[in-house]
């Protein structure tokens, strides 16, 4: 088991939450984790991860699988200018691959924010730390585990 996966699986536990982890093959989009798990493609958690302009910091905007993250409104809310987070800042923040970001288990505090439209259903699936496995999840659980704020910062 890689050390992303167990470090998902130990926030979940730390956090009191009982969560199932499946392996889910090529899950490396939202559409395909929604076709793997058999769910609407809004359900999927996608975390997606920008690099402070003026703070060189990595900022997490959880979204859900269909809505794309407005650049104008993600950066009102950090409080600066926002640019492409490359893999080494992404992995030294967070602690993940691009592919397998969770939003929970991060190696590093992180700035988060969470759009509101996961809260509609019973449950979504998040990345679990390798691009393969998905987490499902209690959206009204997501805020404290993710440290996120419910914000609008979709297009």
């Amino acid at each position: 088991m890689s050390k992303s996966l167990k470090r998902v699986r130990a926030a979940l536990h730390d956090a009191g939450i009982t969560a199932e982890i499946v392996e889910a093959g090529q899950a490396r989009t939202a559409q395909e984790a929604a076709d793997t798990m058999a769910c609407h493609i809004d359900q999927i958690a996608k975390s997606i991860i920008f690099r402070g302009e003026a703070s060189g910091e990595a900022v997490l905007f959880v979204t859900a699988g269909g809505n794309r993250v407005c650049a104008d409104k993600a950066a009102a809310l950090a409080g600066e200018a926002l640019g492409k987070a490359d893999a080494a800042l992404i992995r030294s923040q967070t602690g993940f691959a691009i592919g397998g970001v969770s939003p929970v288990g991060h190696v590093n505090p992180i700035r988060a924010w969470l759009d509101p439209r996961l809260m509609e259903f019973d449950v979504v699936y998040a990345a679990a730390g390798t691009p393969r496995h998905l987490v499902g999840l209690n959206p009204a659980d997501l805020p404290g585990l993710a440290g996120a704020v419910q914000a609008d910062f979709i297009e």
